[in-house]
This record gives structure tokens, sequence and C-alpha cells, in this order.
């Protein structure tokens, strides 16, 4: 990596050495590691770990925990390209009482030592290096709004809240006003200490593991929907016990579902009469007078047709997600989906239509041999088409995804993507088209493995937000999975405690070992709704 520091020295370096931290026997060697590998900077090999030498950087952490205080001090000592020593430091000090980021408890000596090894190391780096590679700073996870919903708890202002954040995880102040404008934005659609619900609403997440194809990017448990009528049946009966044993958990503890989400895969890959049944028995076993929000992923316009438009109409669904991903006939075909932009326009019109009334539409920025002009122009094209939501995705390399595969074999040259300041930019080329549609940010989140450390919008129209999308995010309100890879997250009232169980993701794994899953979701279920005052 080519590094440029402001006192114009120039200098190559390509790895790094860690002395142990002095002072404390907490381990902080992987919050080193994972702040050098912001800035493409990877840990010498074992035999050379002692050895400072051109190219190389040396760390040293000296950490003091007493009082409920911790300081972290981290000193960077690295030659220059002359073979002078430079030498930088800098630390971080604070009270574990003021630390109330993460739970309604102290943020533990351990995670507030490594966070602040962390923020040390990153903000050295970037004096170092000139250079900002993480525009969320150290911030990690899939749900940075959760933090800022916690301080929202505690009474905090917005702008008390976005300082915080700046102070405490250094991302750029545009992202912190973002997630903090979006939790503000969320707290009317969710459970907080003054609007408690005593967690009889949920939702209900139903996932279908077929598609028509796979697409590169994806690493999702999809499987190509079978030519032979068995497997699918097997899987449908599978499922509808599933759904039954659900509905039956439902009524034994008196809930209500406000929203069901209908994902995938893409369940529109099923025969029309299939889909039908499906939907049908999903209706009369979860839709209720408390019921908002009926959504089915329509993500492959390959996958519909006349009939199941007319399903979906039928079964009184209201929310219907179209994902064209991007509105570039050459990127379809790279990508391996099995249609044009001309039949993503088509299919818009015949579901606009059967007056569905919330069609939402995804495109992904970042995709391979797409330019900041290209994100433009399908932006253009949804803006004409003027969908009541869209979701920007920044493009992540899953592993276990076909992108990911061709570039470490080499089948695929990384330069193909686009760079991190174009896809940077592609996003705000879509922000700014949002905006001329009259929407505003109303979820995010955030992927391991995104181009440029970047992150995930939906975006919605005036009181067209998907509830389902702010309950799965913010985890305040417990949602029943359903189906291959669905997970059961109960959520605890009175804390915002999670527990959680999962279904395989594997096809043949979930219907062979059903019966487990079920009586695991059973048990978690009773212990939030049953009579174990200790879990209320």
């Amino acid at each position: 990596m080519d590094i440029a520091r402001s006192a114009g020295t120039n200098v190559k370096i390509e790895d790094f050495i860690f002395t142990p931290a002095s002072g404390t026997n907490i381990d902080v060697v992987a919050a080193v590691r994972d702040t050098m590998a912001l800035f493409n900077i990877t840990a010498a090999d074992a035999g050379q770990a002692d050895i400072l030498q051109p190219g190389r950087l040396h760390v040293t952490c000296a950490v003091t925990c007493e009082n409920n205080s911790v300081d972290v001090k981290i000193t960077i000592s690295f030659y220059d390209s002359e073979s002078s020593l430079h030498q930088l430091t800098d630390s971080e000090t604070r009270s574990q009482l003021q630390d109330t980021l993460h739970n309604n408890e102290t943020e533990d000596i351990t995670a507030l030592t490594r966070r602040l090894v962390r923020l040390t190391t990153f903000k050295l780096m970037k004096k170092i290096t000139g250079f900002d590679p993480a525009p969320w700073g150290i911030l990690r996870g899939v749900r940075p709004t959760k933090i800022v919903h916690r301080l929202l708890d505690y009474g905090h202002s917005p702008s008390e809240i976005t300082a915080k954040l700046i102070k405490e995880y250094a991302p750029a102040p545009e992202k912190a006003e973002l997630v903090t404008n979006i939790a503000v934005y969320q707290r009317p659609f969710i459970a907080t200490p003054a609007k408690p619900t005593g967690g009889k609403k949920i939702s209900i997440y139903l996932g279908i593991p077929y598609c028509p194809s796979r697409c590169l990017y994806c690493s999702f448990p999809a499987n190509v929907l079978p030519d032979q009528r068995e497997p699918v049946d097997t899987f449908l009966r599978a499922i509808t016990k599933d759904i039954e044993s659900a509905a039956y958990l439902l009524t034994k503890h008196n809930l209500f579902v406000e929203n069901i989400y209908i994902g995938g895969g893409t369940p529109t890959s099923l025969p029309a009469n299939d889909l039908f049944n499906l939907l049908t028995l999903v209706k009369q076993s979860f839709c209720g007078t408390a019921t908002k929000e009926f959504t089915v992923e329509a993500g492959r316009p390959d996958s519909l047709n006349d009939e199941k438009i007319d399903v979906l109409r039928s079964c009184n669904i209201n929310r219907v997600s179209i994902n064209p991903q991007t509105m570039q006939d050459k990127t379809l075909k790279q990508i391996g989906r099995r249609h044009t932009v001309q039949d993503i326009i088509d299919i818009f019109a015949k579901i606009r239509s059967a007056k569905i009334p919330v069609i939402n539409m995804d495109v992904i920025a970042g995709l391979p041999g797409e330019t900041r002009a290209d994100m433009e122009n399908t932006m253009q094209q949804i803006c004409m088409l003027n969908p009541e939501n869209i979701t920007v995705h920044t493009l992540a390399l899953k592993r276990g995804s076909v992108l990911k595969e061709s570039i470490d074999s080499g089948l695929m040259a990384e330069q193909a993507l686009p760079d991190e300041s174009v896809t940077c930019s592609m996003l705000k080329t879509a922000a700014a088209y949002t905006a001329k549609m009259n929407m505003h940010p109303y979820y995010l989140y955030r992927q391991k493995h995104m181009t440029g450390n970047l992150e995930n919008v939906g975006y919605a129209k005036p009181n067209t937000d998907c509830l389902y999308n702010i309950q799965i995010m913010e985890e305040r309100q417990t949602i029943i999975g359903i189906g291959p890879a669905a997970g059961t997250k109960a959520v605890t009232p009175k804390h915002w405690r999670l527990q959680s169980c999962y279904n395989a993701k594997d096809v043949n794994s979930y219907i062979k070992n059903l019966d487990i899953y079920l009586s695991e979701r059973q048990n978690l279920l009773s212990r939030l709704y049953g009579d174990h005052e200790e879990d209320n």
C-alpha cells in the first residue's frame, strides 16, 4: 500500500508487527489486526514478528485499568524511505461508567479496552497515511441504528448522539448524522421505554429457498427450482407443517401478527398454484385486524407472469419487491439474470395495474463493469417507474458467491469492480434521485466485505415505509421465522434482550430435522410468553 505522510515522506507499507499489550491481560491483537485491515495492511509472518524494517509498522500498546477507568496508549514506529525512524503516539481514556453505547448495562472493561485500541489505532493510521478508508470509522456490526436507539432511550438528544458517535467510533460526520436521523425517524414504529408494546405484537418471516437461477453476487441459501415435482412437494409439505406449528403458537400465547414478509430466494419462483396455496395458508394462519403489511419478494421479473400477479392481488398482498439491481442490460447478463431491462419495465406496469399499493425496487452500487453514469441511467429509469420504495445496496463480496470465487480464482480481475470512490459516488447519485422522488431514508444496515466499507439504505415515500424492515433491523419486536435459513428472534420487552433459534439453511437438512427446529422454537417462545417470571 502506498502511503503519503503529511510531512512529505513517501513510504510503502506492506505489513505490521505487534508487541503484546503491557499493563493488561486483555487480548487486543484482533483489535489491532482488524483496524489495520481497513488500510489493507496485514500482520507480518510469524518468523519476522520482532523485526522492524522498511515497509513495516511496529505497533505497541500500553493499557491501564484502574478505578473503572481505561487508558490506552498506542505507538506506531516505522522507517521512511531514507531509513529514518518515525514514531507516532496517541491515547484515549474513558470512564467505564460513561460508556453505555451497547447495552442498558455498562460496557465491560474488555469490550471498552478493545474499542479504545481500535479507535486509537485508527486515528493514528489516518495521520500516518493521510487516508480515511472507512467512512463508518471503527463501527462494526450490521445494525448501527441500535446504538442510536439505546442512547435515545437514555434521553440523549440527536445532536448529542451524533457528537458521541463521532467521538467514540470516528465515522464521517455525514454517516453519524445519517444513522442518527434514521433512528429518530423510526421511533414511532418501534417499542421504546415510553411506548412498550407488551411484546404481543410480532412479525412473521417465511423463506422460500428457490430462484430461477443463481446471481453472480449472491450467497443466500437459494436453489434453482427443481424440474421434478417430488422435491418441491416434499418441501411444501414441510413448510406447511412449519406454518401450522407457528399458527398454533400464536393462538397459545395470544400473539398478534403486525407484519408478514415472504422472502428467499425468490418466492414467486414457485408455480402459480403452489404460490396461491401457500399464500392462502399464510393469510388464513396469520392475518388479522393487527396486520398492517404483507410483503412478497418477487425480485426476478422472470419469476412472474399474469397468473402469479393475479395470485398476489387475490391474496391481498400490499407490498411487492421487484429487484432489478441495475437497469443496464450488459450488467444483467453478466450477473446471471435471464431477463432484460424491458422485462423489468413490463412486469412493473403489470403489478401497478394490479393495484398492489407499494412496490419496492432494489439496486446495487458497485456491480462489475458499472460506472457512475450507469447508476445515473439506472436511477433515471427507476425514477420514471416511480416505485414507493427503493433500497440501495452496496456490493458485498460474499463468501460462497460465484463473484467472490471468480475473483479469488483469477477468472475475473478485481479491477472489473468499480473502485471505492466510484461506488461511493454511485450511492450519492442514488440518494439524490430518491430525494427528487420525495423519499426519505427509513432503515439502514451494513454487511461484511462491502465495497468501501459503505452501507445499504432503504428509502420510502411518505407513509410507505416497510415496517418489517424496521423491526428486523432494530430487534425490538419478536419475529417468528419459518422455512429454511429462517431465524426466530424472541425479544424480551423489558430490556430488549434477544434469544434466537435458527432453521438449517440446507433444504434437505431443514426437512429432515424440522421436528427439532419446531421444538426449539416452541421452547423459546414458551420461555418468553409462558409463566417463567424470570424471562418476562
